[in-house]
């Protein structure tokens, strides 16, 4: 069964940062690309980062140079270091398997999710 464990949210302040933390099990975790998505209140669900086993890395362009994503094969570990945190990124943060498809990473719709870690920078 499928199942991912997201932990590391908080609160702080902007220019801050954090390091998030996501345990994946019940998948080839070495198989799998994985990325990080985030859902602000009212917007959808968005990817932000993916990595592979591989070392393909991708971000979407507002956390480039501020966000670093990294995997720990070992442990069936994600980790997302985020810094110069902005307003902006106050979500909920989320991991879960990511597919290439049409050009670009998902996550398919009816694979399960996680609760998700809360973020919120404000000062």
């Amino acid at each position: 069964q499928v199942h991912m464990v997201e932990s590391g949210g908080g609160l702080v302040q902007p220019g801050g940062s954090l390091k998030l933390s996501c345990l994946a099990s019940g998948i080839r975790f070495s198989a799998n690309a994985m990325a990080w998505f985030r859902q602000a209140p009212g917007k959808e669900r968005e990817l932000i980062a993916v990595g592979t086993s591989g070392g393909t890395i991708e971000y979407t362009d507002s956390v480039k140079g501020r966000f670093t994503i990294s995997r720990d094969e070992a442990k069936n570990m994600v980790y997302l270091q985020m810094n110069s945190l902005k307003p902006e990124d106050t979500a909920v943060y989320y991991c879960n398997v990511a597919y290439y498809s049409l050009d670009r990473w998902i996550a398919l719709p009816d694979d399960p999710w996680g609760q998700g870690t809360q973020v919120t920078v404000s000062s």
